[in-house]
């Protein structure tokens, strides 16, 4: 089923942000919701009905397959038609403690978060002709911490893969397609179920606010990239952040 708006892709259907993201996006468009398993989504399902949503499939997503992604996308627009906003909301927070002796672990972190993100941004961007793609950095990428560097190296270097096709897609006059790159703090949810929020803590439906906020309910024109700090003042912690001595920063805590 078609919609002129064009159809919204999630990809980690049961993440919160995700979620979030398709209540918001859904009236009037079909809704792919793609995960590892099709498991566990019946309520999000339920609540897009309920808002709208013309149609809704839930399809299996195993991000760490980056050879079955492209075939992915393919499916999904064999099912609901042209994709005009997809959100890659997947990923793993993983074990600190456990990844620096575990080097399995700090590859599947690194697999997840960074190798299987580049990959899926790659087929999307080559893919789609208009409308959004949505990608989350995090504050953890500003600058790597001792208390998380294996999470925050991946999101340091997928921070810095999104700027530069950020860059491409805004030189690109083929197409009329944007990167919103979202730069959150702590998020409390699921993920981060059991730890101590951090400061300037914020939940999935405030990034989900700011990041529709940035996304017109009409495609009229050629989309402009942004790069969001989540909340704003964030921006100023982070430049605080760049001039802590490095023998202060190495004692951090999360």
């Amino acid at each position: 089923m078609s919609s002129a708006k064009g159809a919204v892709l999630i990809l980690g259907g049961r993440s919160d942000i995700g979620g979030e993201l398709a209540r918001r996006l859904c009236p009037g468009r079909p809704v792919v919701l793609a995960a590892r398993g099709t498991h566990g989504m019946d309520k999000l399902v339920d609540d897009l009905r309920t808002l709208g949503a013309t149609d809704i499939h839930k399809v299996d997503f195993d991000a760490a397959a980056v050879d079955s992604h492209r075939e992915l996308i393919t499916n999904a627009q064999q099912l609901v038609g042209e994709i005009t906003c997809a959100v890659v909301a997947f990923g793993i927070l993983g074990e600190q403690d456990k990844a620096e002796h575990d080097e399995h672990h700090a590859v599947d972190i690194a697999t997840v978060d960074y190798l299987a993100q580049v990959s899926m941004l790659t087929v999307l961007s080559d893919v789609m002709s208009r409308g959004h793609i949505v990608a989350f950095s995090s504050i953890a990428g500003w600058r790597a911490r001792r208390a998380n560097y294996v999470y925050g190296s991946t999101k340091a270097g997928l921070d810095a893969f999104c700027q530069g096709l950020a860059d491409k897609l805004t030189l690109d006059k083929s197409k009329d397609l944007a990167l919103i790159t979202a730069r959150p703090g702590f998020v409390t949810g699921s993920m981060t179920e059991g730890m101590k929020p951090a400061p300037m803590s914020v939940t999935p439906d405030v990034v989900a606010d700011a990041i529709t906020a940035q996304i017109p309910t009409e495609l009229t024109k050629k989309p402009r990239s942004v790069t969001l700090w989540i909340p704003r003042r964030l921006a100023v912690l982070a430049f605080i952040m760049r001039l802590v001595p490095r023998a202060i920063w190495r004692r951090m805590p999360r």
